[in-house]
């Protein structure tokens, strides 16, 4: 059901009955280490190249993923699905090896949380059981895909971010099914706000207003107030763009201090690790409240 402007309220409150996630050797010296169910050591992963190493990531994740609930490939209705590559290889490639219908999504820096909303709204629909979403980056595939090929030896802007090398998965089924939640119970699809942002290294700035612009619309939409949830969970707008976003509600009269958290800011060690405004990709972005 559709409330407000943008939001749509699901009914039969989907579940997530499980998740999985895989990092790379960078991600396992930041200070979330702890929460991860898998890492690699070496970020070609025991394959010949960088795109391959990611392929084997996200095959990975959704095998262990199914080992934890567990299940096999074929009680899987769907997958959701994409990664930060051309024509989604990535997750192509997966789904081909795992034989799981498969929708192919392409949200830069927002489909996991993109994945994971059609994967609900699919669950509430009533028209599957069990769906998967999942994503990948790798620091390495995206760096010469959208920035520049490491053997440049480049030096990077102080507002740019590191890619995160990882995959993440999540299996959502019906809210009857297995033990207690965590629910879906809201999705607010987000806008495409420009501000005239032309510095492709100042990831953060540009997008730090579409993420106040979404969670304002889903605070309206819901007829909530800030307060109410106990984190609100931006994917990648790294240390400047959290900074941004913050100074935005503050406009608003609204203070996020304290509620508000960052994905990419989180996920590595500021002081300590080489990673500038911090982290971006696939599996971090979205908005989550």
């Amino acid at each position: 059901m559709k409330i407000g402007k943008q939001t749509i309220k699901f009914e039969n409150t989907p579940k997530i009955l499980q998740t999985s996630s895989i990092v790379g050797p960078k991600e396992m010296q930041g200070p979330l280490a702890n929460y991860f169910d898998q890492h690699i050591d070496d970020v070609f992963n025991g394959q010949d190249s960088f795109e391959k190493a990611e392929r084997k990531l996200m095959n990975d994740c959704i095998d262990h993923l199914l080992a934890k609930v567990p299940t096999n490939n074929e009680s899987i209705d769907y997958l959701f699905g994409g990664d930060l590559l051309n024509q989604c290889i990535t997750a192509g490639y997966s789904s081909r090896d795992l034989g799981i219908p498969f929708f192919g999504l392409y949200g830069a820096c927002s489909t996991f949380c993109e994945s994971l909303a059609l994967a609900a709204s699919f669950i509430n629909a009533g028209y599957a059981q069990k769906v998967i979403a999942t994503t990948s980056s790798h620091f390495c595939s995206a760096e010469r895909q959208f920035r520049m090929p490491l053997e440049h030896g480049n030096q990077k802007s102080p507002t740019a971010q590191c890619t995160v090398t990882a995959s993440g998965a999540a299996i959502v089924v019906p809210k009857d099914v297995g033990t207690q939640g965590p629910f879906v119970t809201h999705i607010t699809p987000g806008k495409v706000i420009d501000m005239g942002i032309s510095d492709m290294t100042n990831m953060g700035a540009a997008m730090a207003p579409a993420a106040f612009n979404t969670i304002m619309t889903h605070l309206q939409d819901t007829g909530r107030n800030a307060n109410y949830y106990d984190v609100i969970a931006t994917g990648d707008l790294g240390v400047l763009g959290s900074e941004i976003l913050v100074d935005l509600f503050n406009k608003e009269g609204i203070d996020l201090m304290g509620i508000h958290a960052d994905c990419g800011a989180l996920i590595y060690d500021h002081d300590k690790q080489d990673t500038h405004c911090g982290g971006s990709g696939c599996r971090l972005h979205g908005k989550c409240i």
